[in-house]
């Protein structure tokens, strides 16, 4: 079988007899082959080779077997690993890799104005327990633009994020808000983040206090104490790229990224293969059922539908 399909392949270059001689087979058997109807099983694995490049093409060329794999079985396709990852080789399909991350948040000096209370505890039991963020960098041809988010540890959603051409406490201010307005989180939340000066300045304590959120810092130079967020934009540069024509179009880009794949289909092997809205929607519908109520469709508590955000940037009205 596989010979006939290296003669199928190679034929328009090279005459069949020449072939056959060369692999060592019948010119009646290949011609044979030709002419016999596709099996049941070479029917499927074209079937599931659409669906694969469609999965391929929606999660940005990111997704490698594993998660083509439970995208599969979320869609009723009941299928082994071994057989995508065997399809995905004939198809030829690569994964994004990831470049080395760099450390762009400049550190306070003097003593930390909080200690470290997340202690990389990563997982939450509930929405709105425990936040992280950081701030990254992409380049245009116009100069940087600046990225701000904030994560919540329970789900992996972004709950708030804004650019900027600068790196400044507005920046981190504007994320923030954007995460309470959305959020409307409960007193006591644990905000963790690096000890960047933009975290530490007295108008984004003053905000987190009247917030009533609790201030966790990473201590000093250790990246590893807020290992969500740095991976969370190590992912992000993978998927979304690097290269952007001018500060308006990276924002674009990250809009169409944050609010329309990554918060609502993106699958996380971290919340159990689901996708950021999905957790928090299964997390919120075993609660009412556990009150021994049904939600009405549209009725979940959480954030309010994100609204396409702008920023004041060169060229903008």
């Amino acid at each position: 079988m596989k010979r006939y399909e290296l003669m199928k392949r190679f034929a328009p270059k090279g005459s069949v007899q020449r072939l056959c001689g060369l692999l060592g087979v019948a010119r009646s058997g290949y011609y044979l082959w030709c002419r016999a109807e596709p099996s049941q099983r070479q029917r499927e694995d074209r079937r599931l080779k659409q669906r694969i490049l469609s999965i391929h093409g929606a999660s940005r060329g990111c997704y490698g077997t594993p998660r083509v794999h439970l995208s599969l079985l979320a869609e009723g396709e009941h299928t082994s690993r071994k057989r995508v990852a065997r399809l995905r080789r004939e198809l030829a399909l690569k994964v994004r890799t990831a470049k080395s991350f760099r450390v762009t948040t400049r550190s306070s000096k003097g003593p930390a104005v909080a200690p470290n209370r997340l202690e990389r505890r990563f997982t939450a039991e509930a929405p709105n327990q425990a936040w992280v963020g950081d701030i990254t960098y992409l380049w245009t041809p116009e100069g940087w633009l600046y990225l701000a988010i904030l994560l919540d540890l329970f789900s992996r959603k972004v709950v708030g994020w804004a650019v900027s051409e600068r790196i400044d406490s507005d920046l981190a201010e504007t994320a923030l808000e954007r995460a309470l307005e959305a959020r409307r989180p409960p007193p006591g939340l644990l905000h963790h983040t690096d000890q960047g000066s933009t975290y530490t300045s007295r108008s984004y304590r003053e905000q987190l206090a009247t917030a009533g959120l609790e201030m966790s810092l990473s201590r000093r130079g250790n990246c590893w104490d807020n290992a969500v967020a740095e991976s969370f934009f190590r992912t992000l540069k993978t998927e979304i790229g690097e290269r952007f024509d001018d500060r308006r179009q990276a924002q674009s880009e990250l809009f169409a990224y944050l609010e329309g794949f990554y918060n609502t289909h993106r699958i996380h092997t971290s919340i159990g293969g689901r996708s950021p809205a999905a957790c928090e929607r299964q997390y919120h519908q075993r609660k009412y059922q556990e009150a021994g109520s049904e939600p009405l469709r549209g009725s979940l508590p959480g954030p309010k539908p994100p609204e396409e955000r702008t920023e004041s940037l060169p060229g903008g009205s």
